[in-house]
């Protein structure tokens, strides 16, 4: 049932840009349309920002910066815990304009979106005034240490799919580092980033520090991946766009970090707990409508226990509820957009011109409540390594099922795609576990469990997968720049030169 006593009033949602610490209309006064995944509706009308739009904003964080880089740690940490608090405080509002504007389930949003969101936030709050150097044993009579300094301007584009999320990914090591921030949201789901700059606001952030410029990617995406005053560009999507980022970014050779798209395998073996890999496999694909970059969407399965696994997986995928993301009862909600939505279907038809097999669902539910939205009933196909779904990343609730006689063989097919971003396998075995976690190529293995993160653990991939790492002591290294420092302190020690 839905609750008639919502916590965010569709009047109320922010719709502007967030520039130098105000709310401001696009330049041109262009707006995009935001709208409700569930039937399609128009949610709010937000400005479009374009290349005008983002030179004001890279402007305010050029001149915030020289403040916000010394910035005393400590000072820095109490900002990020304030505003961890005072999300936490908002968490109805949170939770639900997340699953109004994405799609995703409100038991969802309550239980995974906020409290990670959270969780990253106080990660790096407590990160903030720890980052420290080192000193590099040298020559006798010179002392050597290396700093660690912000790169400087950051521009992070955020994809749709988890943007609460992604943002506090992006902003918490980006801030805690010392850098100062233009973040380019999805123009499809963008309220709760503009929502979080306001809290941003409230709790002391200084204006420039973060600005939030939402529009679409060939526009403000691309200017903000050009500008000669952005130090860094750290971007979340597809593999195709990310390509177009690192040939944007060369105009001044700026840093780039990529996490790019994922095709990954979720091997089940013959010693593998059935009832824990059925239930784990189905939250590796159909968790957020399979909408994931890490999603386990190549379902590989041993021969020997594949008709029994199958038959309790296709049972699940089948339970599933489908229903509005606000209904507390509904497990699956729609996809985000109906242009993604269009794309899923186009796979399935592909699907049937290449002869795969359907197991279970291939078409958009029967119920005439969700006939207006992007819903998609969870889609398990039997596909062979060559096939296009096998190799090409989906992102729905679509898994290929392809069995496998012994290890050299799921290991063969594990690594048959050019993308190495999550992978996970099942079973009992330790020494094959420990085997396969360092054959696999990936950049994160989960065993016997799936899709697991958390902010102390690094998150990003190889090959077609992009480089560098988001999470983790390690994405700290993404926003900062070594300085080595030299200083001669011993008087006898000439210059090379004297007179």
């Amino acid at each position: 049932m839905l609750d008639k006593n919502r916590a965010v009033d569709p009047k109320k949602l922010r719709r502007q840009l967030f520039i130098n610490g105000q709310f401001v209309d696009a330049a041109d006064g262009a707006t995009i349309e935001v709208s409700d995944p569930h039937d399609g509706s128009k949610l709010v009308d937000i400005a479009e920002a374009k290349a005008a739009d983002v030179d004001k904003a890279v402007a305010a964080a050029r001149a915030a910066f020289p403040a916000w880089k010394k910035m005393d740690g400590a000072d820095c940490s109490r900002l990020l815990y304030k505003l961890a608090d005072a999300l936490e405080a908002r968490f109805d509002e949170f939770t639900e304009l997340e699953a109004l504007d994405t799609g995703h389930p409100i038991k969802d949003t309550q239980r995974l979106d906020l409290p990670r969101t959270l969780l990253n936030f106080r990660y790096f709050a407590g990160i903030a005034d720890k980052i420290d150097g080192r000193q590099v044993p040298v020559e006798p009579g010179f002392l050597n240490v290396v700093k660690r300094q912000p790169v400087g301007v950051v521009g992070q584009i955020v994809p749709w799919n988890f943007p609460l999320m992604f943002c506090s990914w992006k902003l918490g090591p980006a801030l805690a580092a010392g850098n100062t921030i233009v973040m380019k949201p999805s123009e499809l789901t963008p309220l709760s980033t503009l929502r979080m700059a306001e809290v941003m606001s409230e709790v002391g952030f200084p204006d420039g520090v973060v600005n939030i410029v939402p529009g679409y990617g060939h526009t403000a995406g691309q200017h903000l991946a050009e500008h000669p005053d952005v130090n860094k560009i750290s971007f979340t999507g597809s593999t195709a766009t990310g390509r177009k980022i690192v040939e944007a970014s060369a105009g001044n050779l700026k840093r780039v970090s990529l996490e790019l798209g994922g095709k990954g395998p979720n091997i089940v073996f013959e010693d593998a707990t059935i009832p824990a890999a059925v239930g784990g496999s189905a939250f590796a694909i159909f968790h957020n409508q399979g909408q994931a970059c890490i999603a386990g969407s190549r379902l590989l399965l041993h021969e020997d226990i594949a008709d029994e696994f199958l038959e309790k997986f296709i049972g699940l995928a089948e339970s599933i509820k489908l229903g509005h993301p606000l209904d507390p009862e509904t497990e699956m909600g729609p996809l985000t957009s109906k242009l993604h939505l269009d794309r899923v279907l186009a796979y399935i038809e592909r699907c049937k011109q290449d002869g795969n097999k359907i197991l279970t669902g291939g078409s958009q539910p029967d119920d005439a409540a969700l006939a207006n939205g992007y819903y998609l009933k969870p889609t398990i196909v039997e596909a062979k390594p060559g096939d296009t779904v096998f190799q090409e990343e989906v992102f729905g609730p679509f898994v290929t099922v392809t069995r496998f006689s012994n290890d050299a063989e799921a290991l063969k097919l594990a690594n048959d795609t050019s993308y190495g971003l999550g992978s996970g396998l099942w079973t009992n075995n330790l020494q094959r576990a420990h085997r396969f976690a360092d054959d696999i190529e990936a950049g994160m293995v989960w065993v016997n469990c799936y899709k697991r993160v958390h902010p102390g653990s690094p998150f990003g991939g190889v090959g077609q997968s992009g480089y560098g790492r988001d999470l983790g002591i390690e994405s700290l290294e993404e926003y900062t720049e070594p300085k080595s420092i030299w200083i001669n302190y011993d008087a006898k020690i000439p210059p090379f030169y004297s007179r």
